[in-house]
């Protein structure tokens, strides 16, 4: 009897341990890793991206896996889909602070 008790009071202590584990790093990761490839397979032509390199450019062409990005009047380089860090929302121009 005395080891189901102990057993009982191992669980109660556990399961919440894990609950507050779950529930605060694993969901929210996994939360993130959804947004993020459902932004890397939103990617159109004309995006303005960031890579996970820090390299900013225009989405030229979008293929399968990959997508060109154009760095500047006549360099353009192919990136993976997956090293796309960001998508900077062309519409919306930042707010500017005045001190």
């Amino acid at each position: 009897m005395l080891q189901q008790s102990g057993l009982t009071q191992m669980l109660f202590m556990y399961v919440p341990i894990i609950a507050i584990f779950y529930f605060l790093i694993i969901r929210p990761q996994q939360q993130q890793q959804k947004k993020m490839k459902l932004m890397q397979e939103g990617l159109k032509k004309n995006d303005e991206v960031i890579t996970s390199s820090g390299i900013h450019g225009t989405v030229a062409i979008v293929k399968e896996k990959t997508v060109v990005i154009r760095v500047d009047e006549g360099c353009r380089i192919e990136f993976d889909r997956e090293s796309i860090a960001s998508v900077a929302n062309s519409e919306s121009k930042p707010v500017e602070v005045v001190k």
